[in-house]
């Protein structure tokens, strides 16, 4: 079954040249947005779909390039659509979700309280696989981002692995590789300073060189066009283009 990646954006949060790090997953009939930032709409636009194309969404964590759009996907698919859509997201997320970012903006006193009021919430456990469609499958893997805020990179149909934002794992990168048959990685990456939130440049170019050959980069910054031919064996990713999986 064709499997397809499309990056709406892949600039980090305070990119202006690129969208927000969110993409779309699809198979033959089925969408999957992973992540949907303050951008995803517009991003979206300018692909010339809405979240009306939108089957469901997969949250990673919570910072604004990847759930400050969700108020607006919200709203859209209540007033737009005439189902539900579908929000996956890890079990450790849902309550902070609610609380911290969406009810300021969504609730409406004995209309809307909850998320499940607005969406069909799937909460999902880190390490169980769980099959969103039928070309779909996806696991969590908790890792390192910001001390204290849970975040979790996903594993897609037992060979690829789409990291969120974090830090620097190599024993991870590895055992996926090594042990677990992952063949593709789409990898975050911060390209200069130190990596105290996010994996840098410098880090990933020192893997082994069969580990580099399966990476490709995304949530970068604006100064993108200055590592052009910089990264070794890896490539960036592009918005807007489709990679078949």
């Amino acid at each position: 079954m064709s499997l397809r990646l499309q990056m709406l954006g892949t600039g980090n949060s305070f990119a202006k040249n690129y969208f927000n790090n969110n993409a779309l997953l699809q198979d033959e009939a089925f969408t999957l947005l992973i992540d949907c930032g303050i951008t995803a709409s517009l991003a979206l636009h300018e692909m010339g779909k809405t979240f009306r194309d939108i089957d469901a969404v997969l949250i990673t964590h919570i910072h604004a390039d990847h759930v400050g759009g969700l108020e607006e996907f919200a709203l859209f698919t209540q007033y737009n659509c005439e189902t539900k859509r579908v929000l996956y997201l890890p079990e450790t997320l849902a309550v902070p979700l609610w609380n911290q970012t969406l009810m300021g903006g969504l609730y409406q006193e004995g209309v809307v309280g909850s998320l499940e009021d607005i969406f069909e919430v799937r909460l999902l456990t880190p390490g169980v696989p769980v099959q969103v469609s039928p070309g779909i499958r996806v696991e969590l893997i908790k890792t390192p981002h910001i001390p204290g805020k849970d975040s979790y990179s996903i594993v897609l149909n037992e060979d690829t692995f789409y990291s969120a934002d974090m830090t620097f794992r190599p024993d991870l990168l590895l055992k996926l590789v090594q042990e677990r048959g992952v063949r593709r990685i789409f990898h975050d990456c911060q390209l200069t300073g130190q990596g105290v939130v996010h994996t840098t440049l410098k880090e990933l170019l020192s893997l082994p060189e069969e580990v580099r050959r399966m990476i490709k980069l995304m949530h970068y910054g604006d100064d993108k066009p200055d590592f052009e031919g910089k990264t070794g064996e890896m490539e960036f990713l592009q918005q807007q283009l489709t990679y078949e999986l």
